[in-house]
């Protein structure tokens, strides 16, 4: 089963992340960053993945640094519970509309780190989370889940429109990366013989 657990406690964060990558869309937060959380259960529905996470961080200085380090340990969880890449599909895409707000998110699980997101939000704040660490999480996942991401708002009035579709496509394109090749089970899909 592609399943993990990890836990990393600097100075600034605690964090706990379970992971099921073949799981059912369930998902349990508990971050302290409530936005942060909303887009989180995005990526378990939609990825059909069971995620719970659990963070303590130094909020009183702003979500910065918990932010970020959720996603280098989901990163962290996501590089442990894939394992070897035996018989994935290794890419996947998904575009998500949410009325007026339309993403594109591209995926490979490559094994080399890789991110490109381009988004440019209508306003700097959704309530009190600041729109720059969508960026920072994803920097965060990539760098320790070994993926190229793409990440493309194309249209969007409403920030919390423009996030949500980015967090609903990232799931789906996961989603299919995920998903088993039948016709290609005990093989990583890659020329090298090895992601």
């Amino acid at each position: 089963m592609r399943q993990a657990q990890v836990t990393r406690n600097t100075l600034e964060t605690q964090i706990a992340v379970s992971l099921n990558l073949d799981g059912s869309g369930h998902a349990v937060m508990n971050t302290g960053v409530p936005f942060l959380e909303h887009m989180l259960d995005q990526i378990a529905r939609h990825g059909m993945l069971d995620l719970e996470i659990s963070a303590k961080g130094d909020l009183h200085i702003d979500a910065h640094h918990t932010v970020e380090d959720i996603g280098i340990t989901l990163g962290q969880a996501f590089t442990r519970a894939l394992g070897d890449k035996k018989g994935v599909r290794r890419y996947g895409h998904a575009y998500v509309p949410l009325d007026e707000a339309l993403s594109r998110v591209v995926i490979d699980l490559s094994g080399r780190p890789g991110l490109s997101l381009n988004a440019e939000f209508v306003r700097a704040r959704i309530g009190d989370f600041d729109v720059d660490l969508i960026n920072e999480f994803f920097q965060g996942f990539v760098n320790h889940a070994l993926v190229t991401l793409h990440i493309d708002n194309l249209a969007g009035k409403n920030a919390h429109h423009q996030a949500e579709t980015i967090f609903k496509a990232f799931g789906r394109a996961l989603r299919m990366a995920l998903e088993y090749d039948q016709k290609a089970v005990d093989v990583v899909p890659s020329t090298k013989g090895m992601l």
